[in-house]
């Protein structure tokens, strides 16, 4: 990881380009996070920054997944990068997402797809490859010519019927892709049609999204069903390589074991033949000796007859002698019976062992024929079980067919009356709005009309104020000025305050109207919602019963008011009557009019606290609508967990089907041979 930002900087200060601060932000954070995804999303890269990267990711080997989602890339910036990913061998993931990538993405995307070994996953949603024919054949060429890409990812792409005829021609020549996303198109009837067709040929793909494509329900079947057979072909596939390896496995053990009994067996009559050979060797050392023994005694046989003969003619002296050599002959007669009686015998033994070892050779080779002839009837054996177990997989797999049908039928039931209750629960949300408008607008019309009452009010008191002396009016001049200003001060914040609302109130309604489309189990959160409402109903309530009160309180002051005016006239008057007589009171009376100068002045603090206290009111409002709009946006956070829990759930009951079926003695064996 510091090595990639290493050769960042560095290529940055070869090429004269100033580093982009964000995408080193980016990759100090995957050096913290210690792991091989650069996640470069929603950074608007330039297309020098996308040229110094696509040097980079040429000499790249430790990031496997890339990030460039809602990026904004240029088509040159685009085509720079892609041009860089060319000769990559490590990064298996690439997300393109959201980056209007058009006529010479799609060209450089055909590209990399026919010159790039190990990309496996491809997200191009949000772009617009097929908004011209040309450059995304070029595309399609690319994906034809590809062999190590499992997944991509086309949804919202403005692909036309003439694009899918495009992309069904490719998919014919792919024979590695497993999943194709192509909701949210414009494909049509003859796209759809021409992908069908190009699905007869094609065997990979197990799983085709095909919605918001404006593709007859009819066509939409057959493609369904055409990934459903590529899928149970590949998982048929898959258990017939398993099986195969297993009978491999078993067949190379049996081989292994025949090879070392033949070897055995082949050692053991090489011992034999060795041992033979020995006692062959020391019978014939011990003829060999007794040959030697022979010839000596031919030797003394001859010279005892030479001495005979040289001495015949002295045979009457020697007669003892003769008788005595005679007897000599008999003992060596009989010692030569002796040794060819013993040499006899041992013959015999050596003859009556080579006879047992060759039968116990016999019985041994006897006994491996009869091993031999068991386990092929062992393997007959399990090939009729295998029969019969294919059998019965093809049975459970007819009978699952049968389950998921009605599986599906249930959940087409179950989606009728979820939209039955989605259009219940609607028709309940807008009646409630409608009424929540309603009062709005009773309020606003009271609001205004509390204004315009005040106004005429303080318009009449004003009026009455001029009648005064000059003394009088040119102390309440201020006040009058003052007053005004606080009132304009408070018409501006009362419409700033209307806007306020009414934008609120806009955005509350396109935030319910968002939260209308999406939403899709409601139904289980309705009377949440009602209970909500109705706690706004109550405060609202409240609310408006205490603005009646401040509009109560000012009524009050503004009485207070006119009375205390009342009393100054008629002071005024008597002070005009008997002007002669209290000439020695105008102090008194001034200090009088200060205490009322000082009187107006706290009651128009008091209408300041007021306002204030009314702004204060406002921002709880504000406040609590901002708290609605947050539960809002945690309901829509719960829906989308609940969704993902849902799929979750099913992936996880198709995964336990699955891992039974193979997991069951019965999984060890495809469907039986057509």
């Amino acid at each position: 990881m510091e090595d990639f930002k290493r050769t960042y900087l560095r290529l940055c200060k070869e090429g004269g380009v100033e580093p982009q601060e964000s995408v080193v932000v980016q990759l100090q954070e995957s050096r913290a996070a210690q792991g091989s995804r650069l996640d470069l999303s929603g950074q608007s890269l330039s297309a020098d920054t996308c040229s110094v990267l696509a040097r980079a990711f040429q000499k790249d080997t430790v990031f496997t997944e890339v990030s460039l989602s809602d990026c904004m890339l240029s088509e040159e910036g685009a085509k720079v990068l892609l041009t860089g990913l060319f000769g990559n061998t490590t990064v298996k993931v690439l997300d393109l997402k959201g980056n209007n990538l058009r006529s010479t993405g799609a060209e450089v995307l055909g590209k990399l797809l026919a010159r790039n070994k190990t990309l496996r996953r491809l997200v191009l949603e949000w772009n617009a490859l097929g908004v011209w024919d040309e450059a995304f054949s070029l595309f399609c060429e690319g994906l034809a010519s590809n062999s190590v890409l499992t997944h991509l990812d086309l949804r919202n792409n403005q692909i036309n019927h003439h694009g899918a005829s495009e992309l069904a021609l490719g998919l014919k020549r792919n024979s590695t892709l497993e999943m194709l996303d192509l909701r949210w198109n414009n494909i049509g009837l003859l796209g759809g049609r021409s992908l069908l067709e190009a699905l007869q040929k094609n065997k990979s793909i197990v799983q085709l999204e095909m919605a918001g494509n404006n593709i007859p329900s009819d066509t939409l079947k057959a493609l369904e069903q055409t990934t459903g057979h590529n899928s149970d072909r590949q998982s048929t596939l898959r258990d017939s390589h398993s099986r195969t390896q297993v009978l491999s496995k078993e067949i190379q053990n049996l081989k292994e074991e025949k090879g070392r009994q033949y070897l055995s067996l082949i050692e053991t009559i090489d011992r034999q033949r060795e041992e033979m050979g020995r006692s062959n060797r020391s019978t014939s050392i011990q003829i060999g000796q007794l040959q030697e023994a022979l010839n000596e005694r031919k030797s003394a046989v001859n010279s005892l007859t030479a001495k005979l003969q040289m001495t015949e003619a002295a045979l009457t002296l020697s007669e003892q002698k003769k008788h005595n050599m005679g007897e000599l002959l008999t003992r060596v007669k009989a010692e030569k019976e002796e040794l060819r009686e013993r040499q006899s015998r041992e013959r015999k033994k050596e003859q009556e062992v080579s006879v047992l070892r060759e039968g116990k050779l016999l019985r041994e080779t006897q006994n491996l024929t009869e091993t031999n002839v068991q386990l092929r009837i062992k393997v007959e054996e399990l090939e009729r079980r295998c029969k019969s177990q294919q059998q019965q997989i093809f049975e459970l797999k007819q009978e699952l067919t049968n389950s998921t049908a009605e599986l599906k039928l249930r959940l087409a039931q179950a989606e009728d009356r979820l939209e039955i209750e989605k259009r219940r629960s609607k028709q309940a949300l807008e009646d409630m709005d409608n009424l929540r408008q309603k009062e709005v607008e009773h309020m606003n019309r009271h609001l205004e009309e509390s204004e315009r009452a005040l106004q005429e009010r303080i318009f009449k008191l004003e009026g009455l104020r001029i009648q005064l002396e000059e003394e009088l009016s040119k102390a309440k001049a201020a006040c009058v000025t003052e007053r005004a200003q606080a009132e304009e001060e408070l018409g501006r914040v009362r419409a700033q305050v209307r806007l306020e609302e009414q934008e609120h109130v806009s955005s509350m309604e396109e935030k319910l109207r968002s939260v209308r489309s999406s939403l899709q189990e409601v139904q289980l959160h309705c009377f949440q919602q009602k209970q909500t409402i109705s706690e706004l109903q109550a405060k609202n309530s409240q609310q408006s019963i205490e603005t009646d009160g401040l509009h109560r309180r000012i009524e009050e002051l503004q009485q207070e008011l006119l009375g205390k005016d009342q009393e100054k006239v008629a002071e005024v008057s008597r002070v005009r009557v008997e002007l002669q007589e209290k000439i020695g009171h105008l102090q008194a009376e001034r200090t009088a009019q200060g205490g009322l100068k000082e009187k107006i002045s706290a009651l128009e603090r008091e209408i300041k606290v007021l306002s204030s206290n009314h702004r204060e009111a406002l921002l709880d409002k504000e406040s609590e609508m901002s708290s609605l709009l947050e539960k809002l946006r945690l309901k829509e956070a719960e829906i989308q967990r609940m969704r993902e829990n849902e799929a979750q759930r099913a992936s996880y009951l198709q995964s336990a089907i699955l891992t039974y079926v193979q997991g069951s003695p019965l999984g060890h064996y495809s469907s039986p041979k057509k």
